[in-house]
């Protein structure tokens, strides 16, 4: 074997870029304990560090993840984690998410939807969708919003989002609520989205769903800045309610909605 010493600096730092597990990262680093260049010792340490960043981030997935292997060991073998997004926007549907995952996912990064940026949450859809066992997806749009009201119309984008599963899962961990009708059992979990990986799986990808939709119908509807505003109730969304009045994809039942001249 080529003493590490006896390496180019340059093919040294492409052997480390090219490394992605804690234990070759390690092992890498210990080689690079002996050589005395300084350049060495420099990618030794950042060898090291991104080895205990990546344990570290392997720990926190796993607590994102402990729930659903508690439940595993108890029996379970379909878990859904369900999220819906869009509940407070004045104009387009409410999206709800199930996701299902056969093994354990790796997913880095993951968290609150809320919390991460629009690259992150991408990024992460598309490792969701390669990693999930299924994946369902329903929309409640703004006339059943205003008739169910929008607390009963994220239950029922929920509910649907299961059956759309196309599996039958055993056991739902829901994002702060229990899913009317249907006979599973099921977790609740406040701020679930933050605290449980399968229920963060799902909001991602039903917030990255919502927004390619408002993005497409933006062209639809131009002027109401729906590709930006994703249908929240902004400055310059309510200015252009004012001025060009509701579009069908506005929901009746909301406030700033139905308080226009036009509906009074």
């Amino acid at each position: 074997m080529t003493r590490v010493e006896d390496e180019p600096l340059a093919a040294l730092r492409l052997r480390a870029a090219a490394l992605d597990s804690v234990a070759d990262l390690r092992r890498f680093a210990a080689r690079l304990a002996r050589d005395e260049r300084a350049g060495a010792q420099q990618l030794r340490a950042l060898a090291a560090a991104r080895a205990d960043a990546l344990a570290a981030e392997r720990r926190r997935i796993a607590g994102l993840f402990s729930r659903r292997a508690r439940l595993e060991r108890a029996g379970a073998r379909a878990i859904a984690g369900v999220d819906e997004v869009g509940v407070g926007p004045l104009a387009g549907p409410v999206v709800a998410c199930a996701v299902v995952f056969a093994e354990r996912p790796w997913l880095p990064g993951l968290g609150d939807s809320k919390q991460l940026t629009r690259a992150q949450r991408e990024r992460l859809d598309g490792e969701i969708r390669k990693q999930a066992h299924a994946i369902g997806v329903a929309e409640v749009w703004p006339a059943e919003i205003d008739r169910l009201n929008v607390y009963r119309a994220a239950l029922e984008a929920m509910r649907r989002a299961v059956l759309a599963l196309g599996v039958a899962p055993d056991h739902l961990l829901v994002d702060a609520r229990v899913v009317p009708g249907l006979a599973i059992p099921q977790t609740p979990l406040i701020g679930g989205d933050a605290r449980d990986g399968s229920i963060a799986a799902a909001s991602i990808v039903a917030k990255v769903h919502r927004d390619a939709l408002m993005q497409r119908l933006d062209a639809g509807h131009p002027g109401y800045g729906f590709a930006q505003n994703k249908g929240y109730g902004t400055a310059d969304h309510l200015a252009a309610l004012r001025r060009l009045g509701p579009t069908p994809l506005h929901r009746r039942s909301f406030a700033p909605v139905s308080q226009l001249s036009l509906f009074k």
